[in-house]
């Protein structure tokens, strides 16, 4: 994985990659994805309420100063845009995979016995 703000990406990609793939086997998973995908959501909102917090307290009445903080503070806002627009993204390409699911079947073989169990 190279570095830079792609790895966080990558690597959450290849989570819900694995976690994709294996939903057939676990069907909980599904659940797991979307939690995943909701919680970085959340984690990059708040990571970038408490850097701009963190900015503003730091804040000196300097004007040089403060423009090179609203440059860093726009470079926070794009990070953080970019990596909501990445999940969103994932979220729209994801397939339901409730899709998949037999309900309207007469019979119920062992794996959906074991989902209604659930």
């Amino acid at each position: 994985v190279s570095g830079g703000e792609d790895e966080i990406q990558q690597l959450q990609k290849a989570l819900l990659d694995y976690l994709d793939e294996n939903t057939e086997t676990d069907a909980s998973l599904v659940f797991s994805r979307k939690f995943y995908i909701a919680q970085w959501f959340r984690d990059t909102t708040m990571e970038t309420e408490k850097a701009i917090k963190s900015q503003k307290d730091e804040d000196s009445s300097e004007g040089a100063h403060h423009a090179k903080d609203v440059e860093t503070t726009g470079q926070i806002m794009h990070r953080a845009e970019s990596r909501k627009t990445f999940l969103r993204n994932i979220i729209k390409t994801a397939p339901s995979q409730f899709s998949t699911l037999k309900l309207n079947s007469d019979t119920v073989d062992y794996e959906d016995a074991c989902l209604i169990v659930r």
